[in-house]
């Protein structure tokens, strides 16, 4: 499970840099960011990290 988390993590990252590179989405890019961190933080907080 952690393998697929930090993989959703890293996609989500990606997502918001080419975002913010090609300057499209808006605030969706930074909604995915947000999520990307809360996903993070739950993951070191759970000891899965």
């Amino acid at each position: 499970m952690a393998g697929t988390l930090w993989t959703v993590i890293v996609v989500l990252f990606v997502v918001w840099i080419i975002g913010l590179i090609l300057s499209i989405g808006g605030k969706l890019i930074h909604l995915l960011l947000v999520l990307a961190l809360a996903l993070v933080v739950w993951n070191l907080i759970m000891g899965n990290g």
